[in-house]
C-alpha cells in the first residue's frame, strides 16, 4: 500500500498543495508545543478513548477513507464500481453466473474484490476510468469543515488507486485540504488493504505517527472501522443508521457530523460554527 505525499509549495496561499513522492523512512517532524492536556479514560458507547499527547509531541493524524465516506454512497459510484467489477472478472473468463459468487467470495478472502481479481488473474487490467466528473460535484460545506479542522494532520486513506483518489479530490474541491495519501497499488504483488492490520500500520508510517491513540480514522465500512478500534485508533463508522450502527467510538450518517461528535477539534475561532 504505497503513499502519496501532499506538501507545500513556496507560493502555498491555502488553497493549492503540490504532490511528491515519499519514502517509507519519511518521518514527520512533530510541531514544537502542544498543549499536554490528557483526556483519558473517557467512554463512549461503551468504549474507552485515551487522547493523550505523547511527550515527544509526535503529531496527531486524523484518517480519512474516501469512496463513501467524502461523498454519499448515493452517488451511483458504489454500482458503477460494481459493474466496473462483473466487467473485469468477466473479462478474465468467468460466466456471468459466477461473477457475484466470486466476486464475493475474493471481497471476503482478501477485503476488496479488485484484489482477489489481480491475485489470481494478473494479467486483469484494472480500469479507473469511472465518470467521476458526471457523478461529483465541489462540496464547499466539507472543504470549509476540513480547512477548519485544527489537528497537525490531515492523511487519505483508501483501497483505491492514486488516479481514483485524486480525481475524487479534484471533483469534490477538496485541493490542499490534506497532508497526503496511503493507496493501493494493484500492480504491486500482495498488496496490503483495509482491513488488514498492515495497511494500518502502513498508513501510520506514511503519515509519520506511532502511537495509535494519535490516530482518528472515519470510513463507511464496518469491519475497517472495527479493525481501527482494535489497534487503539479512536473510530467514527459513517453508517446508514448510526442508530444501530455499534461499530466504533462514534456513529454518525454523514462525514459533516463529523464536529457534533469531535468538537474539540474544530473551534470556533476558526470560523467553524460546530453547532450547525
Amino acid at each position: 500500500m504505497p503513499s502519496f505525499n501532499i506538501r507545500n509549495d513556496d507560493n502555498y496561499n491555502g488553497k493549492y498543495h503540490s504532490y511528491g513522492s515519499r519514502t517509507d523512512d519519511t518521518t514527520a517532524d512533530g510541531p514544537s508545543s502542544l498543549d499536554p492536556n490528557v483526556l483519558s479514560g473517557q467512554e463512549y458507547a461503551g468504549k474507552s478513548i485515551n487522547r493523550a499527547i505523547t511527550p515527544n509531541h509526535e503529531p496527531r493524524v486524523f484518517f480519512f477513507d474516501i469512496d463513501n465516506t467524502l461523498y454519499s454512497k448515493n452517488s451511483g459510484i458504489p454500482e458503477l464500481m460494481r459493474e466496473k467489477i462483473e466487467d473485469y472478472f468477466m473479462s478474465v473468463g468467468f460466466e456471468g453466473s459466477q461473477v457475484k459468487t466470486v466476486s464475493y467470495r475474493y471481497y471476503l478472502d482478501y477485503g476488496l474484490a479488485v484484489r482477489g481479481l489481480v491475485e489470481n488473474h494478473p494479467d486483469a487490467k484494472v480500469d479507473d476510468a469511472l465518470p467521476l466528473e458526471d457523478l461529483l460535484q465541489e462540496n464547499k460545506p466539507l472543504r470549509e469543515m476540513l480547512l477548519s479542522l485544527n489537528i497537525e494532520k490531515k492523511w487519505l486513506f483508501t483501497n483505491a488507486g492514486k488516479k481514483h483518489a485524486l480525481r475524487v479530490v479534484k471533483c469534490l474541491g477538496l485541493e490542499g485540504c490534506f497532508d497526503g495519501l496511503t493507496y493501493c497499488d494493484y500492480l504491486e504483488p500482495h498488496f496490503a488493504c483495509k482491513p488488514e492490520p498492515e495497511s494500518f500500520r502502513r498508513a501510520m508510517r506514511d503519515a509519520g505517527v506511532v502511537h495509535a491513540s494519535n490516530c482518528y480514522f472515519v470510513d463507511d465500512a464496518a469491519a475497517n472501522v472495527d479493525k481501527a478500534l482494535d489497534i487503539g485508533w479512536t473510530a467514527v463508522h459513517i453508517a446508514d443508521d448510526p442508530v444501530v450502527s455499534n461499530f466504533g467510538h462514534f456513529q454518525v450518517s454523514d462525514i459533516l457530523e463529523l464536529p457534533k461528535v469531535l468538537p474539540e477539534f474544530w473551534e470556533s475561532s476558526n470560523g467553524y460554527d460546530k453547532a450547525e
